[in-house]
């Protein structure tokens, strides 16, 4: 290979700022920020040759960073030709990372619940199973992630999980260490026990063992700086929701339920524990609310008006106003994306659920991550 070019050679230096927009496709921050990159060599006749550091030897998206990588640099003017070569970071290096992403001493803490957190937590609930919990959570989460908001998804129904379905992930999560990198799928870094049985292989555990695995989601799981997390809790008010409430204080209640008045009833069960947690209640979404018929009328399968009925109660017993952020129709393109895991605000975002349910996550980012409690540092002079 010819002699180097000096390190003060534009094209080094455009090779250098080439490699910053390689964004690392688990940690979602640039490869050279987390001192990914190894060694870079760029010869006089424009070849340029990268070593790039991986977190672990089995890095399931090893061929994604390669590519991306050699893209990158291959649109430099003046490359010629490039050189991947992939290395595995050593102890030293792997604790150095963890230092970076963690904070001095990578302590092992609930980022969350740091007074520095701008994160918006919502834990979404019901009173019953069936009412489309778990497809609202998806949509949510992944209509934000499309508007430029950085998400995160806590699968937290450990015996019923089906997030990793909905959303078509099927990689398992990257473990660095104690550390847990979560797969990402349209933008959103997910996490669910899902992801670590065999098959479909059912989960029999009593509640401090329910306990400890949202606390290890929580804690082990690197999400990074998040704007919105979303936990998909298990319906009913039992073990997950009281560890919610003791391991987020700050979460707020997302209630979803069906028009039916025996669902509201229910439902407002599942709203009503934020009294003794001490929890707000971000709002009530009514799931499958009507059905559009071909000659343009609306067919109303399960009744109606429950979700109003639900925030009237749940506004008398909190003494705070619980608004109704939508009302999301039947419709099977909703049902058809779930089966694909391709959620129906991205694979149909025209359709009439695909529109409801963006409209309420405009609600929901409308609430910007604010500075409200927090100790700014800031002195009188």
């Amino acid at each position: 290979m010819d002699p180097a070019p000096s390190s003060n050679s534009p094209l080094l230096q455009a090779v250098t700022h080439a490699l910053a927009t390689v964004i690392d496709p688990e940690l979602r921050r640039p490869i050279t920020e987390l001192g990914m990159v190894d060694s870079v060599q760029v010869s006089d006749d424009g070849r340029v040759t990268v070593a790039v550091l991986l977190t672990i030897a089995g890095c399931p998206l090893r061929d994604t960073i390669t590519a991306d990588a050699r893209k990158a640099l291959s649109a430099v003017p003046g490359v010629t030709a490039v050189d991947v070569d992939l290395k595995v970071m050593d102890q030293a290096q792997r604790d150095a990372l963890k230092e970076k992403l963690r904070g001095p001493g990578g302590a092992r803490t609930i980022p969350f619940n740091q007074p520095e957190s701008l994160t918006k937590v919502y834990a979404v609930a019901s009173g019953k199973g069936g009412v489309g919990k778990s497809s609202v959570t998806v949509n949510l989460a992944t209509a934000l992630a499309a508007r430029g908001l950085r998400v995160g998804i806590v699968d937290a129904d450990v015996y019923g999980f089906s997030v990793p379905a909905l959303m078509g992930i099927t990689q398992a999560p990257t473990q660095v260490d104690d550390m847990i990198l979560p797969p990402v799928a349209y933008g959103v870094k997910v996490i669910s026990i899902g992801m670590f049985v065999t098959g479909n292989q059912p989960v029999a555990w009593r509640g401090p063992m329910l306990h400890r695995a949202l606390e290890q989601f929580l804690t082990d799981v690197y999400f990074g700086d998040l704007d919105a997390l979303f936990l998909d809790l298990p319906p009913g008010t039992g073990d997950i929701a009281i560890s919610v409430a003791q391991l987020l204080p700050k979460a707020e209640i997302l209630v979803v339920t069906t028009p039916q008045a025996a669902a509201a009833d229910v439902a407002e069960r599942a709203g009503a524990i934020a009294a003794q947690t001490g929890q707000k209640i971000a709002g009530v979404i009514e799931n499958m609310s009507y059905l559009d018929t071909p000659g343009g009328g609306r067919m109303e399968l399960f009744g109606s008006g429950g979700g109003t009925v639900l925030t009237g109660r749940l506004s008398t017993t909190l003494g705070v106003p619980v608004p109704l952020l939508g009302q999301i129709p039947l419709d099977i393109q909703l049902r058809e994306g779930g089966d694909a895991g391709v959620p129906i605000v991205l694979g149909r975002p025209d359709s009439a659920a695909g529109v409801a349910l963006a409209g309420i996550a405009a609600q929901l980012a409308a609430t910007p991550r604010g500075l409200a409690g927090m100790k700014l540092g800031l002195q009188p002079r």
